[in-house]
């Protein structure tokens, strides 16, 4: 999931094509369907994201009781309103009344914590909980934020990796070489340094043991001269989400689809290509492109149908890119890596969401 950041942006005002009452505000990719006439390109708001879980009051005020998603109706969450996408909720909040918007908006500033906005944290499911325990060694995931809202985590034309993103639960495995080691956990819970400890019910233990990830760990850490190796990967399967490539995990039949690697050497940690570390040791993502950065081309891969499973059996949730060299970005404070998401996946009816 991305980070939750609640601020203030510029807007673009476009036509609503079959709404005349109804206009769409663009925040950066994203649009947001809005009444004619409230807003003209250039005007400032606060753009309130998908996954937003608002406060009475805020709901009130902006008309929507009864209207968002959950079972409390507070979630922010993408729908189609007279057959145009609307991701995200842009308003000018009473709360901030006196505020210089332009001024927010340049300096990035957040309004989550002063408008009560929290983010949507999924249910655990049993299967993929368990007994933690501490682990200060663990070597977490990041949160990727939607390539939608911020466009310019690439140059036109940088040299880029597509691979397809998943509809499974994260899975960290981090091997200490010291003493052999093998931590397993999920992203809530590796965001939190703690570790499950090893049980043969839990869904990611089992995906580990499955398809000896341990083995792998082990031997790429000697292979680089790592203390410590963090493979991430997708578990994925039937009882795990919604979208389920074929596999069965009720039956111990889990997918599982490797994304990123993480070394710490000499007290470094490095990201690598897991293609080029793992290939025929351990399943991975499937790569759909390589070349150039063009944000269209982007766009279109992460609409269409999956192909993990080799029988186009459902939609695609979306997919990743990378850099071809792995850097820093400006543009996130973080690595530069971002996701784009399926349209249908978004708006989908039934969807688990379990992290």
């Amino acid at each position: 999931m991305s980070t939750l950041r609640v601020t203030a942006e510029p807007l673009t005002i476009h036509p609503h094509p079959n709404a005349d009452a109804l206009e769409l505000a663009q925040v950066g990719l994203y649009r947001a369907v809005v009444a004619k006439g409230v807003y003209r390109s250039g005007d400032i708001a606060v753009y309130l994201p998908e996954q937003s879980v608002l406060p009475a009051a805020l709901i009130e005020e902006l008309g929507l009781t009864g209207r968002l998603a959950g079972g409390n109706a507070d979630r922010v969450k993408a729908v189609r309103l007279r057959g145009e996408l609307s991701q995200g909720i842009v308003c000018r909040p009473a709360a901030l009344a006196g505020v210089d918007l332009a001024a927010a908006a340049a300096a990035g500033t957040d309004f989550s914590e002063v408008l009560g906005v929290t983010k949507w944290v999924p249910p655990v499911p049993p299967t993929m909980s368990g007994e933690v325990e501490p682990a200060p060694d663990l070597l977490p995931w990041v949160d990727i934020e939607n390539i939608r809202r911020f466009p310019d985590v690439f140059a036109p034309g940088e040299p880029v990796v597509v691979t397809e993103k998943l509809h499974g639960s994260a899975c960290l495995v981090t091997y200490s070489a010291a003493d052999g080691r093998i931590q397993v956990s999920s992203k809530g819970f590796g965001a939190k340094s703690l570790a499950l400890k090893e049980d043969p019910r839990n869904l990611y233990w089992r995906a580990v043991r499955g398809h000896g990830v341990a083995d792998v760990a082990a031997g790429l850490a000697r292979r680089l001269g790592a203390r410590r190796v963090g493979i991430f990967a997708e578990v994925y399967g039937a009882g795990v989400q919604d979208l389920t490539y074929g596999a069965d995990g009720r039956r111990d039949t889990l997918g599982y689809a490797v994304f990123d690697v993480a070394a710490d050497i000499g007290g470094e940690v490095r990201w690598l290509d897991a293609q080029a570390l793992l290939a025929g040791e351990l399943p991975l993502v499937p790569r759909l492109f390589t070349g150039p950065f063009a944000i269209e081309r982007v766009l279109e891969l992460a609409d269409g149908r999956e192909t993990v499973s080799g029988r186009d059996l459902h939609l695609r949730e979306g997919v990743v890119v990378r850099p071809v060299v792995e850097r820093y970005s400006p543009v996130t404070g973080g690595r530069a890596v971002a996701k784009a998401v399926s349209p249908a996946y978004v708006t989908r009816k039934g969807g688990t969401e379990y992290e």
